[in-house]
């Protein structure tokens, strides 16, 4: 099941990035919003940034 987004991201950039964005997204057949995730994921991994799974601290879950 596809998961359900909680934030919002508003940003402003070069017009010719976006663009950039727009095309790379569009060859990976992902969204601009799904491509950016993915880009930042990627920075963070490879950066030693950890991002915890939103499923490990969402309230009510239990592992199991």
């Amino acid at each position: 099941m596809a998961r359900t987004k909680i934030s919002t991201l508003n940003l402003r950039i070069e017009p010719a990035v976006k663009e950039a964005v727009r095309l790379a997204a569009a060859r990976e057949h992902r969204s601009v919003a799904n491509m950016v995730e993915m880009l930042i994921r990627r920075h963070c991994t490879e950066s030693g940034i950890a991002i915890e799974d939103r499923d490990a601290v969402s309230p009510g879950k239990t592992n199991g």
